[in-house]
């Protein structure tokens, strides 16, 4: 055993893994979802985070091929390519967002992206907390950097719950493109940090 990890590393890892499968399921059922709740609504906002979890499911297969001890050379290529990603929705946002608002675009309201982003964020909070935790006992940075990318996704699922809400219950269309551009904001950070690895 390596000095200064704990002597139940087995078990962590195995955690490690769950936390990340919980995630990726939990993600790829969301994509379908808010497919379904973006297209009834007309909703950018249901379709930018519908788009970020996509990235999501690609940022938990890399912590998984880490944590099985897979190279760094393919690591690094799966962060660029999230990085990409994560910029090329930043992209599609600012076009999508600025077009809804000047053609003053109202969208409909959503009972199923409420509930879905409300309970996402709930979801998502209880991971990162666990990846954290679980990363830290690991002396592990990649597992604890994508708790913090689970945590912000917690977030942008707030952001965009807000605006949802806020169309629904007072008419204001508006807070749609703008829980958007919550989402193009942190896309741009978190491509330029991918591509910086």
């Amino acid at each position: 055993m390596t000095a200064g990890l704990p002597d139940n590393r087995g078990a962590l890892l195995r955690r490690g893994f769950a936390l990340e499968g919980v995630t990726l399921g939990w993600n790829v059922v969301g994509v379908g979802v808010l497919v379904m709740a973006a297209l009834s609504a007309r909703s950018v906002a249901l379709a930018g985070f519908g788009l970020d979890s996509l990235i999501e499911i690609g940022a938990s297969t890399v912590v998984i091929w880490e944590l099985s001890g897979t190279g760094d050379r393919r690591q690094s290529t799966a962060l660029r390519t999230i990085g990409l990603a994560f910029l090329m929705l930043a992209v599609y946002l600012a076009i999508q967002s600025t077009a809804v608002l000047i053609a003053d675009y109202h969208p409909r309201h959503s009972l199923l992206g409420i509930a879905w982003t409300g309970s996402t964020a709930l979801v998502m909070f209880a991971l990162a907390a666990g990846k954290d935790k679980t990363g830290r006992q690991l002396a592990n940075p990649v597992l604890r950097a994508e708790g913090r990318v689970t945590f912000v996704d917690g977030l942008l699922a707030v952001a965009v719950l807000v605006g949802l809400v806020l169309n629904a219950a007072l008419g204001w269309w508006w807070a749609d493109p703008v829980a958007g551009y919550v989402i193009l904001i942190y896309g741009v950070k978190e491509g330029a940090g991918a591509l910086r690895h």
